[in-house]
């Protein structure tokens, strides 16, 4: 029977193993309700009891209860499982890692609870990933928020907003624009907005472009997402995180170069950041449709 210090335990080395990571295979037999996709990046695993629950960036949960049998094991990719095929209920891979649940006696996922996804907060936001997107009305939503003191690290996670972001691109986005998390939707600009529209746009369909298998293996290609400590690669800075909104999920940032809007810094009025020269956003940003009759 596992004792709660074992599951812990096994939270703790599943903290290592997947936390921060993308996951390149979700594979359940047992599964009762949505299958999580490749490409999406784990974010928080918690154990309760004998409950453990492994959640994603778009607010995706992996619930387990283990009860007497079940236990969850880490091994690097290609080593021998201690458990048989058969026993598996649950089995999530990224580059370097295998986690492997046998014998589980419940494995379901569900999405957080949220208020702001109820049919009666409205309608969701357009989904980035489709090609036809309104950009336009999404620039629209950001500059009539209703509430003007909302951070931009909150709001880009509002669905009513947009939808499709998720939190690696909410950190990508504003990271490439330079526009500090918790700067207040108010304080947006037109001119913030559409470069900020823009940029997340740019980056969410890159990876649809490459497939989701892709780009789960180059996170090098990420600017501040899962960096924390690590150099800036825009400015000699270095990239911090930290948990922000109603889920406490992790927000990464540079503190250094990305201030513009931040309530935090003094600043020139005048001044505007420069589009940042993120590989991805240089490499997608001028064949986007939206883009293209700009080109000289």
């Amino acid at each position: 029977m596992p004792e709660e210090v074992t599951i812990q335990r096994a939270a703790s080395a599943l903290r290592t193993a997947l936390g921060g990571k993308a996951m390149t295979r979700f594979d359940s037999p047992r599964l009762i309700g949505p299958t999580p996709q490749a490409g999406r990046t784990v974010e928080q695993v918690e154990s309760h009891g004998k409950h453990l629950e492994i959640e994603w960036d778009n607010g995706m949960v992996l619930h387990t209860h283990l009860r007497r049998s079940g236990s969850w094991h880490v091994y690097r990719q290609g080593e021998k499982w201690r458990r048989p095929y058969e026993q598996m209920h649950v089995s999530i891979e990224n580059e370097n890692w295998v986690a492997v649940c046998f014998n589980a006696n419940d494995v379901e996922t569900f999405r957080r609870p949220d208020k702001r996804r109820h049919p009666g907060s409205g309608r969701l936001g357009p989904d980035l990933a489709k090609p036809d997107a309104d950009l336009g009305l999404v620039v629209n939503l950001l500059l009539s928020y209703e509430d003007s003191s909302a951070r931009m690290g909150d709001v880009l996670l509002d669905q009513r907003v947009v939808f499709g972001i998720g939190n690696v691109y909410r950190c990508e986005a504003l990271w490439a624009t330079g526009i500090s998390p918790f700067a207040p939707v108010g304080e947006l600009s037109e001119s913030d907005a559409v470069r900020l529209v823009n940029s997340a746009a740019t980056l969410v369909r890159a990876q649809l472009q490459h497939g989701n298998a892709a780009a789960a293996h180059d996170m090098r290609g990420l600017a501040v997402y899962g960096r924390n400590g690590q150099g800036c690669p825009r400015c000699p800075g270095s990239v911090d995180g930290v948990q922000m909104g109603v889920h406490g999920r992790m927000l990464y940032w540079c503190p250094s170069c990305q201030t513009h809007l931040d309530p935090r810094v003094s600043r020139n009025p005048d001044d505007t950041p420069v589009m940042d020269p993120h590989p991805a956003a240089q490499r997608f940003l001028a064949d986007l449709p939206w883009n293209r009759g700009n080109a000289s």
